[in-house]
């Protein structure tokens, strides 16, 4: 035989193959009536929306209140000197990044219920905070904080990618993610700002007031979302059977392999799978932009109180500005890449803005175009976050990895932070030109490696669309056991059918 007829034999053949494996992982495509679609997602979002706002924008106020309380005094009352307060954050961010993916697999297993005991927890070690009386109570308070705190972004974006379908996600994703650090970002600069104008409590003074008020918000917020925390999907009792039917059938629509909203067993064979090209490129680009971010979110009140003679009250104030600058920018453009179904261009031009911004504050040595820049560096910092969250969140299949990677993505990405607790050092004020310059190359890395990813997958779904992948079906259309079934769910995002968003 020819070598050329057995060629063409052999495309036969995988051909018939990859039809008779579609029929079995496809089976009954789910028939959804768009109106009622419509309807469905608007309900959603007039629930799950404003409730994770909150949930991540009381997460972010606890987190970034160190910052404030420095500026009330805190290293002082404590007897901090030096590098202290960086040491202090550092162990913050090492038990987030250790907690985060152990905390998304107990609630892939266990449910929304975890988020509720995430959100008290944390509320309480904020609380507690109000009455450490030396520095080894508040390394004490930032570990417990880093192990509460771990698994609340990646919890919520997880709820989230069970409700909505794969390009309905960018959209909340950037409205909830992006929106709730600015506008607590804001918010917790007023908060501080009244705060410190008004009479203390007893031993209630000063940066102590921040730690109080805001815990004690958090707490008694935690113990509502105990009774309002929806479930998933498949039980949550917000939604009608209806309803529910509805949602598993808009879960199986975005599947290549239906699983009629049933999650698969967890394996650590899933969870190494989750570390595929996609979401090791959006770790590293979480990680270079973090230093960005949360270097500036942390320090902006340091910052900005070294470009002027300001007043304490006078330094929270000026801090929230470039918060809402970031939540209209943030919201625009989770808008713009959901109608074009994109995520690479939005990031990729929002971390350009961020660049700018690092290069104005390097360059000059003027206040205001120094504080411009921290409204550049916060605007496009509020999007790049959940856009890279996003991209992988969406990229990820099935169910175990979607926990994985989103965890993977926000918990190993808050590396950055560690390493921006490290560039802005107390020996580099008042101009923090090496910090800067440091964050300026992490932030043009994010640039690079993003640019690298767009062209990765639109590589990978041409080579998909001319049957490239089709192999990884051979021999599994005669499979009909149980064990060729889980084969076919576990396969995610290697099916050739599968299609990567770019």
């Amino acid at each position: 035989m020819a070598d050329s007829e057995k060629h063409s034999i052999e495309q036969v053949e995988r051909a018939s193959t990859l039809k008779e494996a579609e029929q079995v992982t496809q089976s009954s495509e789910p028939v959804i009536d768009p109106v009622a679609e419509r309807k469905f997602v608007r309900k959603l979002d007039w629930i799950l929306l404003p409730l994770f706002i909150v949930i991540y924008g009381l997460n972010y106020i606890d987190r970034t209140a160190i910052g404030n309380a420095k500026v009330a005094g805190l290293e002082k009352d404590l007897g901090m000197e030096g590098t202290d307060l960086n040491k202090a954050l550092t162990i913050f961010y090492v038990f987030y990044v250790l907690a985060d993916i152990p905390s998304n697999l107990l609630l892939k297993r266990f449910g929304s219920k975890l988020i509720v005991v995430l959100v008290l927890g944390f509320g309480l070690v904020s609380l507690a905070s109000t009455f450490i009386t030396n520095y080894t109570g508040l390394i004490v308070t930032r570990i417990f904080l880093g192990i509460f705190e771990g698994g609340t972004l990646s919890g919520l974006i997880y709820v989230m990618s069970r409700y909505y379908r794969r390009r309905e996600l960018v959209l909340r994703i950037g409205l909830f993610n992006g929106i709730a650090p600015a506008l607590s970002g804001a918010f917790g600069g007023l908060i501080a700002s009244a705060l410190l104008r008004i009479g203390d409590f007893g031993y209630v003074k000063r940066w102590r007031k921040i730690f109080l008020i805001e815990g004690a918000l958090t707490v008694a917020f935690g113990i509502l979302l105990y009774f309002i925390m929806p479930d998933d999907p498949t039980t949550a009792k917000m939604l009608s059977e209806e309803e529910r039917r509805l949602a598993m059938a808009r879960i199986d629509a975005d599947a290549v392999v239906k699983s009629h909203g049933q999650k698969e067993k967890t394996s650590w064979k899933l969870v190494g799978h989750s570390f595929n090209v996609v979401t090791i490129a959006c770790i590293i680009c979480f990680i270079t932009f973090n230093m960005s971010f949360q270097g500036m979110s942390l320090f902006l009140p340091t910052v900005i109180n070294t470009q002027g003679n300001y007043s304490t009250v006078e330094v929270q104030l000026r801090t929230v500005p470039p918060f809402l600058a970031g939540a209209v920018w943030v919201s625009l453009n989770s808008y713009f890449s959901y109608k074009i179904r994109m995520r690479s261009v939005p990031l990729i031009s929002s971390v350009s803005i961020v660049v700018v911004g690092y290069i104005v504050s390097i360059t000059t040595q003027d206040p205001k175009a120094r504080y411009a820049a921290c409204h550049l560096i916060v605007t496009g910092g509020c999007v790049a976050g959940p856009m890279i969250i996003a991209w992988a969140t969406d990229n990820a299949a099935p169910d175990t990895m979607r926990a994985t990677v989103s965890a993977a993505v926000c918990g190993i990405g808050a590396l950055g932070s560690v390493i921006a607790m490290w560039t802005y050092l107390p020996g580099d004020a008042p101009d923090y030109r090496v910090g800067n310059s440091i964050v300026l190359g992490a932030v043009t890395c994010t640039l690079l490696v993003a640019i690298f990813l767009a062209f990765y997958v639109r590589w990978e779904n041409g080579k998909r669309d001319r049957g490239g992948r089709d192999y990884r079906l051979d021999g599994m259309a005669d499979d009909t056991t149980e064990k060729g079934r889980v084969a076919l769910e576990e396969m995610g995002y290697k099916h050739p059918k599968f299609r990567y968003q770019i």
